[in-house]
């Protein structure tokens, strides 16, 4: 209760209010007193100008006995006290007392007063009657003459009666008026604090998640338009908590469908959600678990490391519970929250493989029997003449075309198969480009071309010597039988952080359509061109896998009658 804004707003009124009705009582109680006594004492200077010409012909005629019976005698009758003092301050006639035993009174403060300024007044303690009172003091002349002083007084319990039913007059009129401003500052506290309950008890109600709820009250001041902007708020709350919801579901409807696991981690690796599809995948439950209770695959570590630092989408092949999983992670940076979604490609990854151990079984197959034909054909030639050689010359020619087609399809599936020893030695590429030119020396002079070595360092890179070499033979040869005059540029250039290889060509080029395609197997531009000139549609996609397989990125640029050019770069 004593929290409430209503006991508050109350207690500062009645704070306010007793402190203002005290300063009033106290204020009003000493103004009031003071202008009392100064209306006394003008009344009692009145007195003592009206009583000077009743004593004034005893004074002069030195008549001092009758002078002080006719004082006692006034003095009885006004209840005044009168006192009559020559200019020696020896009393001549006293009201109250026996003047002859009274004191000097020149050193009375209202006798100098009177004196010098005509008027004096004081309020004492009088030593002769042994009570406070008040004096008023006038000099009493006759033509100028200064005959003595005339001294009126009123002891000050008879003022104090007065000024006391005035106090009470005065305090009874201010427990009034407190009273009224305090039942004031009730009414109007309970006014202002009720609306106020009421909107707290509905904030309550709101916060509760009961958007039904509504201020009733109807006022036209600001609480009145503060509880209307309050229903229309609660209004708009419960609208967009109604569409918050609807998304909510079906966001909860998406991930429950998706076939592919999914999981929220927080900031310190936490799972906050996931989805039926993961708890099948993890093959527990994994409410409130950390991600590396539920997924033991170390490489999975250092994925999500190298999501947060790169806060870009990664992706990588994960074996989890005997399967394969294609795993993608997206970090949220302003909630440092992390995305995985596991896909599972098992199935494909089996089906991959049947169709590679396809492919290299068929190719170890007709291996043997392609190069028993192309030896039966080398034998016949011999043996031949006349029209039926150039029935053979189409024989060989195809069957070379299938050699080395099979050839390439052993080689990429040996570059695409999965754990592949890698021999790791240093390789000067500058020595295995020339010894790859010096292989097309031949070559280029039949079709009267230039092959251009150029080197501005001398690179060195950890890899394989074999297949660098493959690489360098695809590319040049592809640069040599796609160009018909002018000169094929091998570039090697070593910076501090790659290598960078280009082998550029005049040639027919490639339109842009196709250069997105042109690293995948069989693919070939212009399919009667390639049969002309042997090709398998195999290169790029070897020199690609070779790229790859050393950490490298190939990137090409072509452009039709302009020539081709591409770029390979090995980090160190």
């Amino acid at each position: 209760m004593r929290h409430s804004l209503f006991f508050k707003i109350f207690l500062s009124f009645c704070l306010i209010i007793l402190s203002l009705s005290i300063l009033v009582f106290f204020f009003s109680f000493r103004t009031i007193k003071s202008h009392y006594i100064t209306t006394l004492s003008l009344d009692l200077k009145n007195l003592a100008y009206t009583l000077k010409l009743k004593v004034l012909p005893l004074i002069e005629e030195k008549d001092f006995k009758r002078l002080d019976s006719l004082v006692k005698e006034i003095g009885k009758n006004i209840k005044t006290r009168i006192t009559i003092i020559a200019p020696s301050g020896k009393v001549l006639a006293d009201s109250e007392k026996d003047p002859h035993l009274m004191e000097n009174h020149n050193d009375r403060p209202e006798v100098k007063q009177a004196k010098t300024e005509g008027f004096g007044k004081s309020l004492r303690f009088s030593t002769t009657v042994k009570e406070e009172m008040l004096y008023v003091a006038i000099p009493v002349k006759s033509k100028e003459k200064f005959l003595g002083v005339l001294r009126v007084s009123l002891f000050l319990k008879d003022i104090n009666k007065l000024l006391n039913n005035l106090k009470n007059k005065i305090f009874g009129i201010v427990i009034f008026m407190t009273f009224l401003s305090l039942l004031g500052a009730f009414f109007f506290s309970k006014n202002l604090s009720y609306p106020l309950k009421e909107l707290v008890s509905v904030s309550k109600k709101l916060a509760d998640g009961d958007f039904s709820a509504k201020v009733k009250f109807k006022r036209k001041d600001e609480i009145g338009e503060l509880a209307e902007s309050f229903n229309k708020m609660s209004e708009e709350l419960k609208r967009l908590f109604d569409n918050l919801t609807l998304k909510q579901e079906e966001l909860n409807s998406i991930i429950s469908s998706l076939e592919e696991g999914l999981l929220v981690l927080d900031k310190k690796g936490r799972i906050i959600l996931f989805n039926e599809s993961f708890k099948k995948i993890a093959q527990i439950n994994p409410e409130g678990k950390f991600w590396w209770e539920v997924l033991r695959n170390p490489e999975m570590g250092k994925l999500i490391e190298k999501a947060k630092k790169e806060e870009r989408v990664s992706s990588k092949e994960l074996e989890l519970n005997g399967k394969v999983f294609l795993c993608s992670l997206v970090f949220i940076p302003s909630k440092g929250e992390l995305i995985i979604v596991l896909h599972d490609i098992t199935e494909f990854r089996k089906l991959e493989k049947i169709k590679k151990d396809f492919v290299v079984n068929v190719s170890h197959e007709l291996r043997t029997p392609l190069t028993a034909i192309k030896g039966y054909v080398e034998t016949l030639e011999e043996e031949t003449k006349g029209n039926s050689k150039h029935y053979l010359d189409i024989i060989k020619r195809h069957t070379e075309r299938l050699i080395n087609i099979v050839s390439d399809l052993l080689l990429l599936s040996e570059l695409e198969e999965k754990g592949l020893t890698q021999i790791k030695e240093d390789v000067n590429l500058e020595e295995m480009a020339k010894n790859v030119c010096r292989i097309f020396e031949q070559k280029v002079k039949e079709k009267n071309l230039k092959l251009n070595l150029i080197c501005e360092s001398k690179p060195v890179i950890k890899g394989d010597p074999f297949k660098l070499e493959q690489m360098f033979i695809n590319l040049i040869d592809n640069a040599i039988k796609y160009t018909e005059k002018g000169e094929v540029s091998v570039f090697l250039r070593q910076t501090d952080k790659e290598i960078i290889v280009k082998v550029k060509d005049p040639g027919i080029g490639l339109p842009k359509e196709h250069l997105d395609r042109i690293f995948e197997r069989f693919y070939v531009v212009d399919k009667s061109h390639s049969k002309k000139l042997g090709g398998t549609g195999l290169g790029l996609s070897i020199v690609k896998h070779i790229v790859l397989l050393h950490n490298g990125r190939i990137d090409v640029k072509s452009s039709p009658g302009k020539g081709t050019e591409f770029i390979i770069t090995f980090p160190l």
